[in-house]
């Protein structure tokens, strides 16, 4: 999946940018509070983002 459609789903569900960092974006959801790193690679693999959906608590 490429890292721009991901993030793009990422704030279409209410998460925001937390902090930018050199090899890892840090996003948080509001609602629940739990923070995960993004990696900044243009690619992000579906395994990847299924687990970062998950643990964001986005469904």
């Amino acid at each position: 999946m490429k890292r721009k459609e991901f993030i793009r789903q990422l704030m279409k569900d209410g998460c925001i940018l937390l902090r930018p960092g050199s090899k890892h974006d840090i996003y948080i959801n509001p609602s629940t509070g739990k923070k995960q790193p993004v990696p900044r690679h243009t690619e992000i693999d579906n395994k990847l983002a299924k687990h970062i959906r998950k643990y964001l608590e986005l469904g």
